[in-house]
């Protein structure tokens, strides 16, 4: 739970941690149903966070569709979520089954885990020549397009979520910080849906393993969101005057070890 909650929005990918923490630890699977409980976890620490601007982007949102107006900065905002999570949810179900089986695959992970660490780093290169960063209110449609392609290619364990979506808002020429708040406002319809997709799956499979395991989930849940409540503040207020190089390295480290341990094995 703790991992889910911090690796969720710190960019070092949760997928990656949640495959090779039972791995590293010769653990047997957790369950769906306590895997759903870890991002209902991490969804209930972004709505706390940000719940006054769900209200504004939702309130805007309803008055675009009814003015027919984007004149709002909320309203653009809202439809650029919206946008924005279309190509993760198509990539999503057209490559599920492809995507479950790379998480048994520790190599493929360690090499996903180098490949978020260079476009941590690329992504820094290229904001660095950048002379005036833009606000979330100097977006447009090809910002959110662009990063909610880069939201789909976190479907693959490694490839951190918030790690690609803040590196191609950085290389968008977003300011930093700005560009990791449009990254959880964005994910957090992705950690709803697959999140109503896994409980569908539980409830419609066997529900029984609430009441026997209930106690492990319940504590799951509850480190989730505590961690992710923690992680997200921390990142935010991180990313006004540093860069993303430290994530960059943790992930380098931590993909080479993962290749490395996997041959030892």
């Amino acid at each position: 739970g703790i991992a889910q909650g911090l690796t969720e929005f710190i960019p070092v990918s949760s997928s990656a941690h949640l495959a090779l923490i039972p791995w590293f630890m010769g653990w047997g699977p957790s369950g769906l149903l306590f895997d759903t409980m870890l991002h209902w976890g991490t969804l209930l620490a972004v709505t706390l966070v940000f719940w006054r601007d769900f209200l504004a982007l939702i309130g805007a949102w309803f008055n675009s569709i009814r003015r027919r107006s984007l004149a709002d900065p909320n309203a653009r905002l809202a439809w650029f979520i919206i946008v924005g999570s279309v190509p993760a949810v198509v990539l999503g179900f057209l490559f599920q089954d492809f995507v479950e089986a790379l998480f048994a695959d520790a190599q493929m992970v360690g090499l996903f885990l180098l490949i978020t660490a260079i476009i941590l780093a690329v992504s820094e290169l290229i904001a660095g020549r950048r002379q005036q960063p833009r606000t979330l209110e100097q977006m447009n449609w090809l910002d959110s397009i662009l990063i909610g392609l880069a939201q789909a290619l976190a479907l693959a364990p490694g490839i951190s979520r918030s790690g690609s979506t803040i590196a191609m808002g950085l290389g968008r020429g977003i300011r930093r910080d700005l560009a990791a708040r449009f990254s959880f406002l964005l994910g957090t319809p992705i950690i709803l849906g697959a999140g109503l997709l896994q409980l569908v799956e539980v409830l419609s499979s066997d529900a029984s393993e609430f009441t026997s395991q209930w106690i492990p989930i319940v504590a799951g849940f509850v480190a989730a969101a505590i961690a992710g409540l923690i992680a997200i503040n921390f990142l935010l207020r991180y990313l006004r005057n540093h860069t993303l190089y430290l994530f960059s390295i943790y992930c380098t480290v931590l993909g080479l070890a993962t290749i490395a341990w996997s041959f030892v094995r």
